[in-house]
């Protein structure tokens, strides 16, 4: 049997064990530079995407289908409690909130195009609702956000749903940053705000800190829309059971949302 140790590979001065060429060009760049961590593009590690998704089988507590003469409908209705007017998606998969200024009006357009013609919604966003994602989207969300940038109650009138945004995956608990490059006159316009400057979005609403607060925030979206919308709230799945408990707690106090919509690590 051979016992020769095998022969050690000497690191050159530009490599590292702890870090490959790729992570130590990035470091350079970011220290000549002054490269901003904070980025659009999604995350930097790789995440789970629809080619991993596990459908659960039925079998005693859920009955099979027989596919040859059984139809398996996707289509989702949302708000047949309590709002006058429900949506109806054909498939229960939507475009989440991106803020007018991390996207342009011609990828808002865009955006409701696409979920128009696959069926389903698509959402506002920081900054408010544009003209061009309204026109072309045929259920569009309104998002009633902890920064309230842009947030008009005329165009909550006009939209078909509203989301309660709470958190989102991609950095729950923290606010976001719209860099100032970023703000043109028209972005600023809408929020409210000096053109050309770094604009923070909160990390909490401002006016309500736990579910009794909630219920009645939610309670004031549904006079101002004469409760013909559906209302849900979306949370960032960090403390996923003690979270959707408080949200229940909060149901029960008269809050009345649909649904909980959990957003995943990915979703910024």
């Amino acid at each position: 049997m051979d016992t020769q140790p095998l022969p050690v590979k000497h690191l050159s001065r530009e490599e590292s064990y702890g870090y490959d060429r790729k992570t130590l060009d990035y470091i350079r760049n970011a220290a000549a530079h002054g490269l901003y961590e904070i980025r659009g593009m999604g995350a930097k590690r790789k995440l789970p995407g629809f080619d991993d998704l596990v459908f659960l089988g039925a079998s005693l507590s859920r009955y099979a289908l027989e596919g040859y003469r059984e139809k398996c409908s996707t289509k989702t209705v949302l708000g047949t409690r309590f709002a006058k007017k429900p949506i109806e998606l054909d498939i229960p998969i939507t475009i989440a909130g991106m803020s007018f200024g991390a996207l342009s009006a011609n990828v808002k357009e865009a955006l409701g195009r696409a979920a128009s013609e696959m069926g389903t919604s698509t959402t506002t966003g920081d900054g408010g609702m544009t003209p061009e994602e309204r026109l072309s989207s045929k259920t569009l969300v309104y998002q009633c956000l902890p920064s309230r940038y842009g947030f008009n109650p005329d165009d909550v009138r006009r939209a078909d749903a509203i989301e309660v945004v709470i958190g989102q995956g991609a950095k729950p608990g923290g606010g976001g940053m719209l860099l100032g490059q970023k703000v043109s006159p028209r972005v600023a316009g809408m929020r409210t705000l000096p053109a050309g400057v770094d604009q923070r979005s909160a990390c909490r609403h401002p006016d309500w800190t736990g579910p009794d607060d909630l219920a009645i925030k939610i309670q004031e979206l549904r006079e101002m829309t004469d409760w013909e919308k559906p209302i849900y709230v979306k949370v960032g799945a960090t403390r996923t059971f003690n979270d959707v408990k408080l949200a229940v707690a909060g149901d029960r106090k008269a809050v009345r949302f649909i649904a909980n919509l959990l957003d995943q690590v990915q979703g910024g």
